[in-house]
């Protein structure tokens, strides 16, 4: 049914195959690609498995890079799929700096857009016992967290402009740029520099629409992509709309590195599915954290009472996390003028794209 659509007139081929997968029930995806069980036009890829000591792998959180999987996508060089490298314990780390630490000052979220300063600060505060005593209403009101949908790091991407630029520019959290650094030099990217985050907050009735990452103004590095939480479909296209894309699952702990011809590809997320597992919660997220971290490890361990908070979130919740390098080695941003760098956004309530009530939203995974 998918590879019919794509033959018929009207919309691109990407945009009809992102309805399918949108508005289609889990019986119907038997189409997408599962790199829990490769195949077809699946293969291994080969990682530069000297560039990241394990002693490094284990301060990031992650296994020896000689222990990962890594994969290809025939028709796509440059892509690369690693499933879950995750040290067991680990990802539950940057769930809670996704919800505890990155979303507050000076880092930018879409709540400090259009909410009083006094009322966005200590998001993790203000929410974690409304989380914690959250039932399975869903006329329950949503805590602060719940209405995040992204957040913003180092140079902070202006959705009006689409565009970075040298003022508006905070300090990137350095144990994700660690962890960044490790997966890009596995990946032969030796020197990667994480200067710009875009953190994006999923809920079973979001998507993300049909784009390009191409603001940053080197393409030669990679972006690189982090999962945590429930599942999503994920679209892989071509450099025109009119190539249909390849389907494929994201689950928590995966990472998919954009590279070469594959870095300016279109792509998209058209629906978030509940884990595959068929519980609350993956399995790899209720494995605790090892008492024994390496030293200098970035990893901190979460407190019960926090990651009780985390684990409620995730329960219909995806968190996404893709870092970039903007500019190349010795490279600065163009002298622009009349615009403030402020990297305004109107509120959203959703990244459904079917929403009757459509307004501008972020369109970057």
């Amino acid at each position: 049914a998918a590879a019919a659509l794509t033959r018929e007139g009207g919309e691109d081929a990407f945009r009809r195959l992102f309805r399918f997968y949108r508005q289609r029930d889990a019986s119907d995806l038997r189409g997408v690609v599962d790199f829990s069980a490769p195949g077809g036009q699946v293969f291994r890829s080969q990682l530069s498995i000297s560039s990241v000591s394990d002693q490094d792998a284990y301060r990031a959180g992650l296994q020896p890079v000689s222990q990962w999987k890594a994969y290809g996508l025939s028709g796509y060089p440059g892509f690369i799929f690693i499933p879950n490298p995750f040290l067991p314990g680990c990802q539950r780390h940057w769930v809670k700096q996704c919800l505890k630490l990155y979303p507050e000052k000076p880092n930018v979220c879409n709540l400090h857009l259009h909410m009083a300063p006094e009322k966005t600060t200590d998001l993790w505060g203000q929410s974690k016992e409304q989380l914690r005593r959250k039932g399975s209403s869903k006329w329950e009101p949503r805590s602060l967290l719940e209405k995040l949908r992204w957040v913003t790091l180092g140079y902070h991407y202006n959705w009006d402009t689409k565009k970075y630029s040298a003022n508006h520019h905070t300090p990137f959290p350095s144990d994700l740029a660690f962890l960044s650094e490790q997966v890009a030099a596995a990946c032969g990217f030796r020197g990667f520099q994480a200067q710009a985050g875009i953190l994006n907050y999923y809920h079973f009735d979001s998507s993300l629409g049909i784009h390009v990452d191409e603001s940053e103004l080197d393409h030669s590095r990679p972006l690189l992509s982090f999962s945590f939480g429930q599942s999503s479909i994920f679209l892989l296209g071509g450099l025109k709309r009119e190539e249909a894309p390849t389907a494929m699952f994201m689950h928590s702990g995966d990472i998919m590195v954009m590279s070469g011809f594959s870095r300016l590809l279109y792509h998209a997320v058209p629906r978030v599915l509940p884990n595959p597992e068929g519980t609350a919660l993956p399995s790899c997220l209720d494995q605790a954290l090892s008492s024994d971290l390496p030293a200098g490890s970035v990893i901190e361990h979460s407190s019960d009472e926090d990651w009780q908070v985390c684990a409620k979130y995730l329960q219909s919740s995806r968190i996404n996390m893709t870092i970039r390098q903007v500019l190349a080695e010795g490279q600065k941003f163009p002298e622009e003028f009349g615009t403030n760098g402020k990297g305004q956004a109107p509120s959203e309530d959703s990244y459904d794209e079917n929403s009757k009530a459509k307004r501008h939203k972020p369109n970057r995974v």
